[in-house]
């Protein structure tokens, strides 16, 4: 039997998250292929429905991923993005999802070690936490 490979969809900030993540893979930094990133202007635009989706598509865990705070190319996306992941965390919770599932964390452009240790640490979590068990059918799942 082969080891669970967690899928995780990453929604990433395009001024830093998504440069760091460029950066990782343009210097063939090894992290997880099950990742899938979706680019966003900011992790202020992060549409918690876009989360519950993502959940029900199939995905084992979920990364928001923006600027550190202070630093937001919109001045104050990243101070939104956590307050959306304080509420959204509670709510997953509400849900029957643990809390683990979902990580929200700072990561600039200039930081591509840590976007790939930020990877493998969900990924590894995941993998200790097992697949999402989920109950009733889903319309898609995530590929």
């Amino acid at each position: 039997m082969s080891e669970f490979q967690p899928k995780v969809v990453a929604f990433l900030c395009n001024w830093c998250s998504y440069s760091a993540a460029d950066a990782a893979g343009s210097a063939r930094k090894t992290h997880p292929a099950g990742v899938k990133v979706v680019r966003l202007m900011c992790s202020g635009r992060m549409d918690p429905q876009l989360v519950v989706q993502a959940f029900a598509a199939g995905a084992d865990g979920v990364m928001i991923l923006g600027c550190h705070p202070g630093d937001c190319h919109y001045r104050e996306g990243n101070y939104k993005a956590r307050r959306r992941y304080a509420l959204l965390s509670r709510m997953l919770e509400q849900l029957g999802i643990d809390r683990r599932r979902l990580v929200l964390d700072w990561v600039s452009a200039a930081e591509s070690d840590k976007f790939v240790e930020v990877t493998n640490e969900m990924v590894e979590s995941l993998r200790l936490l097992g697949p999402l068990v989920r109950v009733g059918p889903c319309e898609q799942e995530v590929a």
